[in-house]
């Protein structure tokens, strides 16, 4: 049922991931430049993420998945099959609202090549298409600026802030909301 779930682009393929992925997921992550700014993790510990690991994490997604809770994918370079990052679609809530979040990252030695612009704009044909949602939110750090460009960059809307929403570093963030609906 996952595999309807794939799609591509001209030239990145953004789908669920699976257990082959692991060695460029680990090297990718692995190969991470220093952080760029406050919102990029940069180089990360990746000692204790062992093929058994992934396995697991995708079965744990896989389930997330099956209970209509987050969507996790990949995005793929089409010509070397390199994980370039991940975008999520985690339901907030069904029924007469059919809304949902997305969530982005791309690893930061692939910025400034227009796959994150590539890649969200096609998940959101995913997220609006075989998983039926109406409404389509990211909730971003008034201070991102490289999120925000995203965001409206795929035609995205600024919505609002809304104060004190997200609980991060220990303290109740503000997040600006921007939105997208299908027609």
């Amino acid at each position: 049922m996952l595999h309807q779930y794939e799609i591509t682009t001209r030239r990145l393929t953004i789908r669920p991931f699976r257990k082959e992925d692991y060695t460029d997921w680990f090297y990718q992550h692995k190969n991470r430049l220093p952080s760029q700014h406050k919102y990029d993790e940069g180089n990360l510990d990746m000692c204790a993420c062992t093929e058994e690991w992934f396995d697991s994490w995708i079965k744990r997604h896989e389930q997330l998945a099956a209970e209509d809770s987050e969507y996790l994918f990949g995005v793929f370079r089409q010509e070397d099959n390199a994980h370039l990052g991940d975008i999520d679609i985690s339901t907030l809530l069904r029924g007469d609202f059919q809304w949902g979040r997305v969530g982005y990252m791309l690893h930061n030695q692939h910025w400034n090549q227009g796959y994150g612009k590539e890649a969200v704009q096609a998940v959101m044909h995913i997220a609006m298409g075989p998983l039926q949602f109406h409404r389509i939110e990211a909730h971003i750090n008034t201070d991102n600026l490289v999120s925000i460009k995203l965001a409206e960059s795929v035609g995205m809307k600024f919505e609002c802030i809304r104060k004190s929403f997200i609980y991060e570093h220990g303290n109740w963030t503000d997040q600006l909301i921007y939105f997208i609906h299908s027609s």
